[in-house]
């Protein structure tokens, strides 16, 4: 097995962009497991993220995507009022090749050595199965199956609150929130975009879908015969009249390539880190095309593991999910009263939240040493 290269954290961002309260590198030569634990901030809480499972071009990637995905979570986690700071984990490998028990419950020791200052569930490449196993090594995995008292699949509500968010963006976009008759085309229709198809439909609207997986294709066409198939990425984001462009498979989607291409008027999507270099919201703006903050739409999965973890039922979480709308709306009207982008507008609303929050423990608790900006725990995980 190959090692994980222990400068990757350092080596994938400089320090001098690195705000990460922890980074933990965990290996264990028995089970094969190479996973990376990131810990952007626990000024509201503990930190609160899920378990990404991918195989990735190289350690320095995976570190990135850790660290990316983490700081979204503080920033999701702030936005919807939850008390929760923002983490996240990387599993490296091919989930479909290495996934194994004994590699998962490797990783559940490993987050159990944090103590609790992670707490985790599902995201791409993991299943509520999987968290099962992490369980049994670890007592902070609220993103387990239903049936053994986990939040169950967070894709339902991370799905419903892609729709709720959407409504609000056509609501300011056009004035009316409704979706009916409006145009959408969803990249990628795994867990989370397959049922958001559905809620479009339902909601009348017209929906075009692509995928690289043709089996994943051929089952939301099979569910919902209405809609249409575009035969790759490139040419659903072309596609005349549309409206509204949800990515909603891994993240990197608006590069530059995309943003010149997409014909639609708003971009509002279940993916993380959409924004593949800095300047992307930007060219967006400047083409007229409405960017929703992935962290302000996809934000339900979380809604719904912080739920369980105070024993709130799925109803509840629902009707919180369905607030999505609201924070959006607060969102983009904020970006037009200040004349920001809405990227600008929803990061201060999160750093405010957050700010505050450091800012009040720092007055409760005696001053002591950092945090390390990188830990490496001792041995195997």
């Amino acid at each position: 097995m190959s090692t994980l290269a222990f400068t990757a954290p350092l080596a994938a961002f400089g320090r001098e962009t690195f705000d990460h309260e922890q980074v933990v590198v965990c290996q264990d030569s028995r089970s094969g497991l190479k996973a990376v634990i990131a810990l952007h901030s626990t000024a509201l809480g503990p930190a609160l993220g899920g378990t990404r499972f991918h195989s990735y071009a190289s350690d320095e990637d995976a570190v990135a995507d850790a660290l990316n995905l983490s700081r979204g979570m503080s920033y999701k986690n702030a936005l919807q009022g939850l008390d929760y700071g923002g983490g996240k984990a990387v599993i490296i490998g091919d989930p479909a090749r290495i996934r194994s028990e004994d590699l998962l419950l490797a990783y559940g020791r490993a987050v159990a050595s944090l103590g609790g200052r992670f707490i985790t569930g599902c995201d791409a490449g993991t299943t509520t199965d999987d968290m099962d196993v992490v369980a049994r090594t670890c007592p902070w995995i609220p993103g387990r199956s239903s049936g053994t008292g986990g939040a169950g699949d967070t894709s339902i509500l991370a799905a419903y609150g892609v729709f709720q968010s959407m409504r609000a963006a056509a609501e300011h976009r056009w004035g009316d929130a409704s979706l009916s008759g409006k145009a959408v085309g969803v990249a990628g229709v795994g867990k989370v975009g397959r049922l958001l198809v559905g809620h479009l439909v339902e909601g009348g609207a017209h929906v075009v879908v692509t995928d690289i997986d043709d089996a994943a294709l051929r089952t939301v066409a099979g569910e919902f015969p209405g809609i249409t198939v575009a035969e790759d990425t490139a040419a659903l984001i072309r596609t005349p009249g549309m409206d509204i462009y949800a990515p909603c498979a891994m993240g990197g989607a608006l590069d530059q390539s995309t943003v010149p291409a997409i014909t639609a008027e708003v971009v509002c999507g279940a993916a993380n880190n959409q924004l593949a270099y800095p300047e992307a919201e930007y060219d967006l703006a400047d083409r007229g095309v409405l960017y929703v903050p992935d962290y302000v739409a996809n934000a339900g999965g979380a809604i719904q593991v912080a739920g369980a973890l105070h024993g709130t039922d799925f109803s509840r979480c629902r009707a919180q999910t369905e607030r999505i709308f609201d924070t959006t709306l607060t969102v983009l009207r904020r970006a037009d009263s200040e004349e920001v982008l809405p990227g600008t507008a929803a990061d201060r609303i999160a750093e405010e939240r957050i700010t505050a929050a450091a800012q009040a423990r720092a007055l409760r608790a005696p001053a002591g040493p950092e945090a390390p900006l990188v830990t490496k725990p001792a041995g195997d995980a």
